[in-house]
Formats: C-alpha cells, sequence, structure tokens
C-alpha cells in the first residue's frame, strides 16, 4: 500500500524546506547576537596601576627615604680581619743596632704614627695572636729609654703584636729594687687592658734580630740569651736576667717576683729558682736570633750589690709562697701618658719597712 504523496510538486517541496531552514539559522543568529558577551569565555580583570606605598609616617624622613640596599648591615664574619701569621711576614732578620747618635723623641714618635698614646698598639689588618704588655723597671735612664724606644717600636710593630709600654718608675733615693717594680708593672697594666704576656726587659738591652719575638710560649721564655756584654754567650745556664716573657697564668703560678731584693743582683737567680720548684722549664732563641746589646753604662748609685743576694737565693723554696704578688705594697704617685709609652711613677718603701 503506498504512503499518500505530499500536496505539491517536488519543486515545491524543497522551497519549502530551503525556506525553513533559512529561518531557522536568522533564528540562531538573532539569539547569538542577543546574547552578546555572556556566550563568550569570561576574562580576568585587568590589574590596577601599581602606586608606590605610602611612606611610613612614624619613621623620620631621612629613614623614610633610605632605599633598602643602604640599610645598615653587620659584616659578615668572612670580612673580619683573621689571625695574624706566626711568624710574622714583616720580620727582616739581623738589625744593625748603634747608641752613637742621640734620640729625639719627638721625631720618634713622627715616624710611628700608629703607636697610640701610652705605648699602645695593635695591627689594623690581622688580629694579634698575643696582647702583650712589656715592663721595664725604671729610674734616672731618661737616654736609655730614648734609644730603647728609638729601636723596640718598627721591632715590635713588624712582630704584629698588640702591645703597650709601661715604665715604672722608682721614686725616692732608697736601693733599687727592680724585682718588686716588675711586680707593680704586672698588677698595673692588668688594671688597663686584659693582657696574656708580659715581657720584662731591662731599659738597656736591644734585640739584634726582630725574630726574636717579645711574646710568650709554652714555657717561661728567656729572651737575652746571647748579649754582647758576655761575648755573646750565656753567663751560666741558670741565667733568667735582661729581658724575660711570661704568660699571666706562669707568673701567677710562682706569686710573681720577690718583692726583698734591694740593689743590684739575686733577683735573676730567685726567679729561676721559683719556675723550677714549680715544675717549669726555660725556652730560648738559639744564640744567633738572640743576639742582643747592651747600653754600656757605669753602675747606678744606689744600686750597689745586694750582700743578701745569697743568703736569700737559697732560701727561695721557703720564701716563694709568701714573698711576691700577693705581699705587694707600693703607692702610685703619678701616672702620665706620653706618645709612646706609660710612666707610671712609684713609692715602694725601703727595705726595712
Amino acid at each position: 500500500m503506498k504512503e499518500p504523496a505530499l500536496p505539491g510538486t517536488s519543486l515545491q517541496r524543497a522551497c519549502r524546506l530551503l525556506v525553513a531552514f533559512c529561518a531557522l539559522h536568522l533564528s540562531a543568529t538573532l539569539l547569538y547576537y542577543l546574547a552578546g558577551s555572556s556566550l563568550t569565555p569570561p576574562r580576568s580583570p585587568e590589574p590596577p596601576p601599581r602606586r608606590p606605598p605610602p611612606a611610613n609616617l612614624s619613621l623620620p624622613p631621612s629613614e623614610q627615604l633610605r632605599p633598602v640596599s643602604a640599610q645598615p648591615r653587620t659584616r659578615p664574619d668572612s670580612a673580619q680581619p683573621g689571625l695574624c701569621p706566626d711568624p710574622s711576614p714583616l720580620l727582616v732578620g739581623p738589625l744593625r743596632v748603634e747608641f752613637s747618635q742621640p734620640v729625639n723623641l719627638e721625631e720618634v714618635a713622627n715616624t710611628n704614627p700608629d703607636v697610640r698614646e701610652g705605648g699602645r698598639f695593635a695591627p689594623k689588618d690581622c688580629k694579634a695572636l698575643q696582647k702583650v704588655a712589656i715592663i721595664i723597671p725604671f729610674r734616672n735612664r731618661e737616654e736609655h729609654l730614648k734609644y730603647w724606644l728609638y729601636y723596640m717600636h718598627p721591632i715590635l710593630q713588624r712582630q704584629q703584636l698588640d702591645y703597650g709600654v709601661y715604665v715604672i718608675n722608682q721614686d725616692g733615693d732608697e736601693e733599687f729594687n727592680r724585682a718588686k717594680l716588675l711586680n707593680i708593672g704586672f698588677v698595673e697594666a692588668l688594671k688597663e687592658y686584659e693582657y696574656d704576656c708580659f715581657v720584662f726587659s731591662d731599659v738597656d738591652l736591644i734585640p739584634m734580630d726582630d725574630r726574636n719575638t717579645y711574646k710568650c710560649y709554652s714555657q717561661p721564655r728567656h729572651l737575652s740569651v746571647s748579649m754582647d756584654k758576655f761575648g755573646f754567650r750565656l753567663p751560666y745556664n741558670q741565667y733568667f736576667g735582661g729581658v724575660s716573657a711570661l704568660s699571666k697564668e706562669q707568673f701567677t703560678k710562682i706569686n710573681g717576683f720577690p718583692n726583698n731584693y734591694w740593689g743590684w743582683g739575686g733577683e735573676d737567680d730567685d726567679i729561676y729558682n721559683r719556675l723550677v720548684f714549680k715544675g717549669m722549664g726555660i725556652s730560648r732563641p738559639d744564640a744567633i736570633i738572640g743576639k742582643c746589646r747592651m747600653i754600656r753604662h757605669s753602675r747606678d748609685r744606689k744600686n750597689e750589690p745586694n750582700p743578701e743576694r745569697f743568703d736569700r737565693i737559697a732560701h727561695t723554696r721557703e720564701t716563694m709562697s709568701s714573698d711576691g704578688l700577693n705581699s705587694l705594697s707600693y703607692k702610685v704617685l703619678r701616672t702620665d701618658r706620653f706618645p709612646l709609652y706609660t710612666r707610671i711613677t712609684v713609692a715602694i718603701g725601703s727595705p726595712g719597712s
């Protein structure tokens, strides 16, 4: 059975289909334009233009305007000066030491501009391995002191030490007491700075080689081992006079030096005995590096040989625990800080006091 035919011809039917398709396309296009941007994917809004943050009005204007990179910063540890090398690269070795030309201390100060008032110096480019107080027992030796300052400041600076020079001047005209003045220098220097090494030096001795470093060692150090006075030899093996170096611990262990040696001689041997009795030995540079020159002079008035020295040396073991730092008495009369050294004038009593 045949399906009923649609009304009209085939051409008519095709025209009706075309009209229906166009109407449908027109409706879809109209709906698209009516919808507009609602049919497009959403876009992120554009950020607003950047503006500088408002100044912190709680800070002063100078701080508000300072860039971050200009803020003060702590220098990193890597930029801190390191320890000075040992031995110092500034040393030159053997030196020519003469005492024929007069010394002007003003000129010496001008040629040592890095030495601060009171005779203080520390290296700028590295950290010194030791803090050294140099103690000089003194009375009426002005010309000798000039030579000592002239030669020693350049040497000590080349040795890259953090050092200070203390001249302990005995007031009055009583018998000279070298060892007691050295004890006083130890005590007074520690009031000014945390020294860990002490070099005790006669004012008339100058090293002839700057490799003979004025510092402390694991054992007490005898520095003036080869003096021209003794033909550049030790006068005897137990000799500990002239220039010596002891650490703070070594010096306190022996109770310092004896206070009861008035006049010349004996105290060096007493000190040697104290070191031995406390189980310490003596270290020395070799005879070449340890060379030194003495300024020739006549014996000082009120520094005649001590007639009691041999008896006192024989009793060091019995007296060392009660005669020394723990029995030291004196009075500081005046402290003067000159460009190249500190002079401490003291009253130390008399032999019978």
